[in-house]
């Protein structure tokens, strides 16, 4: 679960994280207020979205006076940001933060994440911050400095200074520099988050090290220990698809492709994608359904899959392990009889009782394309949402003819 700076700055100022003075707003005249509270003769107003390259897209304005700050709010509200990490479709702005500005001296990146190969907390950091780290590992590749957290005894502040002074900060400043990267590490550990990046973590010119923009992201099923963390969601800033499969604990994730998929685990998930792929087709999501396939269940899944008009063709790919195909073919069937879909299904079932499955998906009369190995399911549901596409262009052909 992602959360916005202003929400990320808030916990990070409770571990010790030095931020500069802001305000939420909800409209441009609640923005020009908060500049009044805030003092000072320059503020920053953030376009309050889950994305990345807000600057580049519009998202962030410096103003100089109320005036500029209530015609920034107002070209933000109610519009669409997009930014690279968006993708065409952008993230509505809702709300905007309002900061005080403060003198830039150097910028810094530090980010915090779960390295799956150590299985360790890994701290990144560089001294060239402000930009994307992917920017920052292409332009200036010697300066990503990397540092496991050794988790029986945590993050010491040996290991921070070390941190610190790899990062060039003057003598002076290592004390405020070590308590920034033990508060945020303590703010990962504690909240179980998966990402903490302070991108740009600066140097001001009086001296004081400041979170000057902040991300956080939590690990969705750890949500439950964290009642608070669990409220900052905001569903307007998520994939309606998502948030609605992960309201009924399904895990999804749309693509851009034809072919819909409707998978029991992770990995085979991610294999039946890849040979989609390899079949000439495109995927046009990601779903895990869990190990019950339930009729209601499935269902959820059909529905979801289908709430997608690029959808052309269904996959169905079923190992039943714990499971049993039969249990998991009376799904698909009772699903299909109270939902019917438009599209060609296919399915395909291997594991526990995998013939009394396939016997049920036989004789239920509805038009199943049935597939034995993964890779046949695939050139098959390649094949369908082919010949659907080409039906599709006849049609329009044929409509154009007419008029």
């Amino acid at each position: 679960m992602d959360i916005h700076e202003y929400q990320a700055k808030s916990i990070l100022a409770n571990f010790g994280v030095a931020i500069p003075r802001g305000g939420l707003a909800y409209s441009p005249e609640q923005a020009a207020y908060r500049a009044r509270e805030i003092g000072g003769n320059k503020w920053v107003v953030k376009a309050q979205v889950h994305t990345g390259g807000r600057g580049k897209a519009g998202g962030v304005t410096l103003c100089e006076n109320e005036e500029q700050v209530f015609d920034a709010a107002d070209k933000m509200f109610g519009k669409r940001l997009v930014t690279n990490q968006t993708g065409p479709d952008g993230k509505f702005t809702y709300r905007v933060y309002v900061e005080g500005g403060v003198h830039i001296e150097r910028e810094i990146y530090l980010g915090f994440v779960l390295d799956r190969k150590s299985e360790r907390i890994m701290v990144v950091a560089s001294a060239s911050g402000g930009m994307e780290i992917e920017e920052i590992s292409e332009d200036h590749p010697d300066s990503i400095i990397r540092s496991i957290v050794e988790p029986a005894v945590g993050m010491l502040d040996f290991q921070a200074r070390e941190i610190a002074f790899k990062l060039g900060v003057n003598p002076g400043q290592i004390p405020q520099t070590v308590e920034t990267i033990i508060g945020c590490y303590k703010a990962f550990r504690e909240l179980d988050a998966t990402m903490v990046e302070i991108n740009p973590l600066v140097v001001t010119s009086e001296g004081a090290i400041i979170a000057l923009d902040a991300k956080m992201t939590f690990d969705d099923n750890a949500l439950f220990r964290h009642p608070d963390i669990s409220e900052l969601r905001d569903k307007s800033q998520e994939d309606q698809r998502e948030s609605k499969a992960s309201d009924r604990g399904l895990s999804y994730v749309a693509l851009d492709g034809e072919i819909g998929c409707i998978v029991n685990g992770a990995g085979l998930a991610m294999a039946t994608m890849d040979i989609i792929e390899v079949s000439g087709g495109r995927p046009a999501n990601f779903l895990d359904i869990g190990g019950g396939a339930s009729p209601e269940r499935v269902a959820k899944a059909f529905n979801l899959v289908m709430a997608d008009d690029n959808v052309k063709a269904i996959l169905v790919n079923i190992f039943a392990g714990i499971n049993r195909c039969d249990w998991v073919a009376e799904g698909i069937v009772q699903a299909l009889q109270n939902n019917p879909v438009d599209v060609p299904v296919i399915v395909r079932l291997a594991g526990t009782k995998v013939e009394e499955g396939r016997k049920i998906l036989a004789s239920s009369g509805l038009p199943i394309i049935r597939a034995s190995t993964l890779a046949e399911a695939a050139e098959r549901s390649v094949e369908a949402w082919q010949n659907t596409n080409k039906s599709t262009n006849n049609v329009q052909i044929l409509g154009e003819v007419a008029s």
